[in-house]
């Protein structure tokens, strides 16, 4: 079952240092990292438990930021979420994929209840057909600067004949009805970002 709790931390590196840095922050049983395909970001998944106090998470990740200072260009920015839903579930607490892509949506607070529908008719549909897609999870935001629906994918395919999977003509329509009804800034509204598990640190 995935993680309840989830704390995403972007790291933003320096050029050339996003596997210093990912190799330095490592895997844990309850974190892992993947590096952007870009090369200006890191980011560590790490599950919460459910109960954990705010003076335990800063005592974790304050000194974690510190360590890695010479690595980055800028702060470390942390958001929390809260796990929904699964249209691909996973057994771990968080994937294992070789990647995961990001998917990111603020929707209309008096649209929830629609949307909420309408993806498990749409999204979810497209996501549960595609063999690309292993692993669909759902998350909402709970303390973020970019609140929001947050949909974690995971896959171990070829980027490019997993990014089919949301290029055909059906996706558009879908990304095109969810910006008319559904999110805040229309279909513009709809961030996407790749990242990469690094083999020497597991998958």
């Amino acid at each position: 079952m995935p993680s309840q709790i989830l704390l995403i931390s972007r790291y933003p590196v320096k050029p050339g240092q996003a596997e210093v840095l990912a190799t330095k922050l490592g895997r844990g049983e309850a974190s892992c990292v993947f590096v952007s395909l870009d090369g200006a970001e890191v980011i560590e998944l790490r599950a919460l438990e459910d109960k954990l106090e705010l003076s335990t998470l800063t005592a974790k990740t304050m000194p974690i930021a510190q360590s890695v200072a010479e690595n980055l260009v800028g702060d470390v920015r942390r958001e929390l979420l809260g796990f929904v839903e699964a249209p691909k579930d996973i057994d771990t607490l968080l994937p294992e994929t070789t990647y995961i892509q990001l998917r990111h949506v603020e929707v209309k607070p008096e649209a929830m209840g629609g949307y909420r529908q309408w993806r498990e008719e749409t999204i979810f549909d497209v996501v549960r057909r595609a063999d690309e897609v292993q692993v669909f999870l759902a998350y909402h935001s709970i303390v973020s600067g970019q609140p929001g629906v947050m949909f974690i994918s995971g896959f171990s395919a070829d980027p490019e004949s997993y990014n089919a999977v949301f290029a055909s003509d059906r996706y558009r329509e879908i990304v095109r009805q969810a910006g008319d009804r559904y999110i805040t800034g229309g279909s513009e509204g709809l961030y996407t970002k790749t990242y990469r598990a690094l083999p020497h640190l597991g998958a």
